[in-house]
Formats: structure tokens, C-alpha cells, sequence
């Protein structure tokens, strides 16, 4: 082993003499370089192979070579690159190849010497590095993709990225990603073909000896490759990924209206299908559009295509009577809506439009259950009160057994100050019966704080306790607690705590917030404390290190405190954690000694 090391120490010596021959290292830097160079050598020699070592030497070569760079820029000095980059170069991908040669599988440390190729331009190693990394790991796309793109762009061949796109589909043949970037691979060829040739025609040059195939100019490469798609990719989806790529190229007119037939052919019932379809005609018209126009007719222009776009999806809405094509059509309004415009009339009949398509929608009973607090939050901008309250009583008609709903209806009707909210909670609570009712109940008393006397409120806590289940009145009591201290003060807020120490579940917080009320009291007893303490850790000592150490930190720094007390709070906390939380505790325990915590 010490004779290879030595061997490869030897190695770099032509590369560190030339350093500091041309003036970019001083005799001390290459010392230090040997120096450090050794110690990463003999890491990666050992029987026993970390990883960590491999990546380490790698980022030092990396970081040697960005500041040689960086020294070249400084001095003005560009000559010897094979003598000294190009031997760094060669050693940093040797050790690459050496690390993904023994972790195989580590993607990760593939993709590093992937992108380091890439940024010093390697790209005779690169194409090794995709080669290697492809055999071993042919069973993700992505991959796939990045290595034909890369030989489509940086080298520009597009037989290679040909090539590679069709062994991925041999292993992934019916994976969508992979079709439309090799759809979009043929589209650029073509294009790029048909510029080279605009080119030669124009210079008047003989194309003879130059193989233009009319199939490739035209995009056929690409059709061939969508009808056999096609056959195996089944959804909407698909069609409208490739039909936006071709719309790319501006000589796929035929190939975009074959998709397009396709699409309505295959996929008429679809919503996404009516979608595409009704969106459209935004574009239509904006290709009609005349340069020499007043600000009146471009708002003319544009509520007439928006009129046009809604024409369609009106066919739709009647064609394919669905919950998801309504959600399409209310999209469409909701995003035109959200569009700025200086044009009071554009906004107004936008905003006329988008509650009309609502309305139709919940008439016709396909308005999905989230889009009505979209519709409800439009009616309150708009200060349609009235029409917000009735939407609102419809939502819980429909959907009854949603909270999501009560609670829409009830912050509608608090927000508007009504005298109904009591008796819309108290019909909420009839139709939810208690599971899963705790936000109605938390949304019900904070109201009932600013609007109920202290007797109401105080009912309608200890009521909502009866009514939740176990888990989720846990909340409540932390609210109540918080409440009946503001309120009432520290004996009554007392009293609350022992009386809801009777019955499970409690939170960690709830006793947190009983010990800050306790702190915050002029004579703060630790007799006190040390109750709450106690209680606490009954329910949360084996899994909370940081409760100990608050309690021992408590008997410490309280004029009350007994800091003899903190040795058999520690023999207690040492029993009572679990698994790595003993460790965890000593730790903070050990810092808490020398005044680090």
C-alpha cells in the first residue's frame, strides 16, 4: 500500500513543479498540497472503504482546481492547462470512477460526476459517465432523458440522442415523460434542419451533397412517434402535453391539427378535453389582432373571446354534466377574474360572469364542495351580503355532514354580525353529533368570549368538554384555561386546573401555560410549582427530557427552590426516560452543570 501511495504522491510532482514554476503556488502551498494530498491517499487505500473519504478528496481536487482558476484570472496567465488542469482532471474522475465502481447504487455520487463533466467541459468522459450510469441504474427516465438531452444540445448529435430514447423506451414503453421528450427532440432536429437549409439557400449554395429528408423537415419523425404513443399512453393528459410542445414549432400546423382530432375523437366526454377546447379561443383571437388599436377596442377584443371561451364551455357544461367540468368552467372565471385590467367595465363583467357560472353550478347541484368558499369570499368582496348568507345556508343543506361547510356558514354569519350564529352552531352541532367537531367547538367559544357574558361562556365550555371526544378536548382545556385566567383571575383559574386534572387526556401545554400562570404571580409558591411539575410528569416524563431538566433548572433559580431536591429529580428522570432520550437528557443535563444551558 505505502508503495502506491508513494507511487501516485510521484505522479502529481510534474504538475506541482509547473505551479510554482509559472508563478501560481509558492513552494510553501506545494508542500502543504503533498501534505494533504498523503493524508487523503492512505484514506482511500485502507481494507475498510468509507465512502465520506472518496468525496472528500474529490471536493479538495475540486477546490484545488477552482482556485488555480482563480489565481490564473488574478495574474493574467493562461498557458500549461494540459500540464496542470488536465492531470487534475484525470485524477478527480480516476476517483470518481473508483467510488461509483464500489457504491453502484448511490445515484447521488453518479450525478456528482455528471455535473462535474459538465463543468469542465469533459465531454469524451461524460458520455462514458451516461454509459456506465445508464447500464447500472436503466430504471429511471429521468435519467435517460438527461443523457439524450445532453447529447442533442452540447454535442449536437441527434443519432446518438435518438438512439438513447429509443433503448429507454424499450425498458419504459409506456412511460409519457419519455415519448414527449423524444417528440420534442425530433421537433428541434427538424427545426434546426430546416434553418441550416433556409440558410444554404440563401447563400445560394449547392445542396447537393447535403441529405435534407422531406419527412424530417417536415416533423414527420415526430407524428411517427405520437401515433405509436398513441396506442399505448391512454388520457388526455398525454395528447395535451405533446399538442403544447408542437406548438412550439411554427411548421407543425398539420401535426397540431391531427392531435387536435385526435383529442376530440378519443376524449370527447373529458373535461380536460372541453377545457383545452374553450381556452382556445383566447389564443384564436389574439393571433387576429391588428397592431394600430385604441384602448376601447382592445377591451372590446378581449370580452369578445372571453364571450367565445364561455360559448364553449356552456356546450360543455351540457354535453358532460359533471362536478369536474363546472370546477373547469369556474376556474377559467376565477383566473380572467383575478386578471388585473385598468377597464372598470371588463372587471365588472368579469366579476358578473364568475358569480353567474356559480350560481348555474350550485342550481344544477355539481358546484364541488370546496369552491363555494371561493364563491362565498367573492360575494363578501362584492358586499352581496344577502346572497352570501343564503349561499351559505345552501352549502350545509348539501353537504350537512361537512365541518368545513358549518364553519363556512357560521364565520359568514359572524362576520356579518348576525343574530342567527347561536342557532346555526346549535344546528351544526345537531347535524356533526362529536367526532370531528372540535373546530366548531373552538370557533364557537371564541366567539362566545367576545360576544356572551362570562356565565354563557363559561356554560358553553364546560359544555363543549362534555361534547368532544377525549382527544380532541384536550384543545378546549387550553382554551379554557387561558380564557378563565384573563377573565377571572388565578384562584378561579386554580380551582379550573384541579378540577380538569380529573379527567385524561391533557397536553404538555396546558400544563406549561398552569406553571406560567403560576410564574407570573407576585408571591409564586414553589410548593405550587412542584404540583404542576409532578402532575406533568405523570402523564409526559418518559418521553419529554426537557420537562426534567425545566423542573431541576426551577429548583435551582427559585428563592423556594431545594437545589438538594435536583439529584433525586435526576435518579427519577434517568428511570423514567425512554431508549435514546436517557442520552439526550445527560447531554443537556452535563451543560445545565457548567452554565452552558
Amino acid at each position: 500500500m505505502a508503495e502506491r501511495i508513494e507511487q501516485r504522491l510521484e505522479d502529481r510532482v510534474p504538475e506541482l513543479e509547473q505551479l510554482e514554476r509559472v508563478g501560481l503556488f509558492t513552494r510553501r502551498e506545494i508542500r502543504a498540497v503533498l501534505r494533504k494530498a498523503s493524508a487523503l491517499e492512505y484514506k482511500i487505500q485502507r481494507r475498510a472503504l468509507r465512502k465520506e473519504d472518496f468525496i472528500n478528496y474529490i471536493q479538495y481536487e475540486i477546490n484545488l482546481l477552482e482556485l488555480i482558476k482563480k489565481r490564473r484570472a488574478r495574474i493574467g496567465y493562461s498557458f500549461k492547462k494540459d500540464e496542470i488542469e488536465y492531470s487534475i482532471l484525470q485524477r478527480v474522475h480516476s476517483l470518481f470512477n473508483r467510488a461509483t465502481g464500489k457504491w453502484k447504487e448511490d445515484l447521488q455520487l453518479w450525478l456528482s460526476h455528471v455535473a462535474f463533466c459538465k463543468q469542465w467541459n469533459s465531454k469524451h468522459q461524460l458520455s462514458k459517465v451516461f454509459s456506465c450510469m445508464l447500464a447500472i441504474h436503466p430504471n429511471k427516465p429521468a435519467l435517460w432523458i438527461m443523457a439524450a438531452k445532453w447529447e442533442m444540445e452540447t454535442r449536437l448529435s441527434s443519432e446518438s440522442a435518438r438512439h438513447l430514447f429509443l433503448r429507454a423506451l424499450r425498458f419504459h414503453p409506456e412511460c409519457p415523460k419519455l415519448y414527449q421528450e423524444y417528440f420534442r427532440m425530433e421537433l428541434m432536429h427538424a427545426e434546426k434542419q430546416r434553418k441550416e437549409k433556409k440558410e444554404f439557400e440563401q447563400a445560394k449554395m449547392d445542396l447537393g451533397e447535403f441529405n435534407y429528408s422531406e419527412e424530417i423537415l417536415s416533423g414527420e419523425m415526430a407524428r411517427i412517434i405520437y401515433r405509436d404513443a398513441a396506442q399505448k399512453i391512454k388520457g388526455v393528459e398525454f395528447h395535451l402535453a405533446v399538442l403544447s410542445i408542437a406548438k412550439l414549432f411554427d411548421f407543425t400546423q398539420d401535426l397540431q391539427k391531427e392531435i387536435l382530432e385526435s383529442l376530440q375523437t378519443k376524449y370527447a366526454d373529458d373535461p380536460l378535453t372541453w377545457d383545452y377546447m374553450a381556452r382556445r379561443e383566447l389564443e384564436l383571437g389574439s393571433l387576429q389582432s391588428t397592431e394600430h388599436t385604441t384602448k376601447q377596442m382592445k377591451v372590446s377584443e378581449m370580452t369578445q373571446r372571453e364571450e367565445r371561451c364561455c360559448a364553449v364551455f356552456e356546450e360543455a357544461v351540457g354535453a358532460v354534466p359533471t362536478e369536474d367540468m363546472w370546477k373547469c368552467y369556474i376556474t377559467f372565471c376565477l383566473e380572467r377574474c383575478n386578471r388585473k385590467t385598468n377597464s372598470e367595465e371588463l372587471k365588472q363583467k368579469r366579476l358578473e360572469r364568475t358569480l353567474s357560472v356559480f350560481n348555474k353550478a350550485h342550481e344544477s347541484s355539481l358546484l364541488p364542495e370546496a369552491l363555494y368558499k371561493q364563491w362565498l369570499q367573492l360575494l363578501l368582496e362584492s358586499n352581496l351580503f344577502a346572497k352570501a348568507t343564503e349561499v351559505a345556508e345552501a352549502a350545509t343543506k348539501r353537504f350537512s355532514l361537512s365541518v368545513e361547510m358549518w364553519q363556512m356558514r357560521l364565520q359568514v354569519l359572524i362576520q356579518l354580525k348576525s343574530d342567527d350564529v347561536s342557532q346555526c352552531f346549535e344546528e351544526a352541532i345537531k347535524h356533526m353529533k362529536s367526532k370531528g367537531t372540535l373546530p366548531l367547538w373552538t370557533l364557537w367559544v371564541e366567539w362566545s368570549e367576545g360576544t356572551n357574558s362570562k356565565e354563557d361562556t363559561e356554560a358553553l365550555y364546560q359544555r363543549s368538554l362534555r361534547a368532544t371526544t377525549p382527544a380532541e378536548s384536550v384543545t378546549i382545556k387550553e382554551k379554557y384555561l387561558d380564557w378563565t385566567y384573563r377573565n377571572s383571575g388565578y384562584k378561579k383559574v386554580k380551582r379550573l386546573f384541579t378540577s380538569l386534572c380529573e379527567n385524561r387526556p391533557f397536553s404538555l401545554d396546558f400544563f406549561k401555560k398552569m406553571i406560567q400562570i403560576e410564574k407570573e404571580q407576585e408571591s409564586c409558591k414553589m410548593l405550587h410549582l412542584r404540583e404542576y411539575y409532578e402532575r406533568a410528569l405523570r402523564e409526559f416524563g418518559s418521553t419529554d427530557p426537557d420537562l426534567w431538566l425545566d423542573y431541576i433548572k426551577e429548583e435551582l433559580s427559585h428563592p423556594q427552590g431545594k437545589p438538594e431536591n435536583c439529584g433525586s429529580i435526576h435518579w427519577r428522570a434517568m428511570k423514567m426516560l425512554q431508549g435514546d432520550l436517557v442520552e439526550e437528557f445527560i447531554s443537556k443535563y452535563t451543560l445545565l452543570q457548567t452554565g452552558h444551558l
